[in-house]
């Protein structure tokens, strides 16, 4: 008969997350978990097979925190710059979790054309958003790749501390790039 778990899986993800949030993704070890769950390393291995697993679950309960933050940008108007703006947030509010997310190395490297389906098809609001303004599918497409590649730039330096922006400014400056393009590309100017 198996040993009796002396934690749950969701506590030894909780405790992985923070660690992660603490100390970042590299100091995630069994004896930092163990210690942070104070005990010894082998409770974490009779809920999970061994550390990868625990990476797993623990990449899948950081993409659970970030969703929460898209679903209220999703409730904003426009949907795109609320989610952009959350987005944002969680690399400001989270900054080791974004980079875990968002900042590591992938094994593929997919392009644009690639990403931006999964994205309509977890999110369809927000694309749906963007073509609210009388674009065409080609086009609201070039528009929001633009605005997420300029989202993600934002909250790669707030993430990483080289610049602090409020919320305001971030606001403004999203704003302002999003009327830009659309003016260029409604005048028919590649962007």
């Amino acid at each position: 008969m198996p040993p009796k778990a002396k934690f749950t899986r969701e506590q030894v993800v909780s405790a992985a997350l923070d660690i992660i949030r603490d100390k970042g993704v590299n100091e995630l070890t069994a004896r930092a978990l163990g210690k942070k769950l104070g005990s010894s390393a082998c409770p974490i291995f009779t809920v999970f097979e061994n550390m990868e697993e625990v990476m797993s679950e623990t990449v899948k309960g950081a993409y659970r925190l970030y969703d929460k933050y898209i679903a209220r940008g999703l409730q904003e108007t426009p949907a795109f710059k609320g989610v952009g703006m959350q987005y944002i947030a969680f690399a400001i509010e989270e900054p080791k979790l974004f980079q875990l997310l968002f900042m590591t190395e992938k094994e593929q490297n997919p392009t644009m054309e690639n990403v931006l389906p999964v994205i309509d098809a977890n999110y369809p609001f927000i694309l749906l958003s963007v073509k609210a303004y009388g674009l065409s599918d080609e086009n609201a497409e070039r528009l929001y790749r633009h605005l997420w590649v300029y989202s993600h730039g934002i909250a790669v330096l707030c993430a990483t501390r080289l610049c602090s922006l409020t919320m305001g400014e971030i606001g403004n400056m999203l704003t302002e790039i999003f009327i830009a393009l659309l003016k260029d590309i409604k005048t028919g100017e590649k962007v």
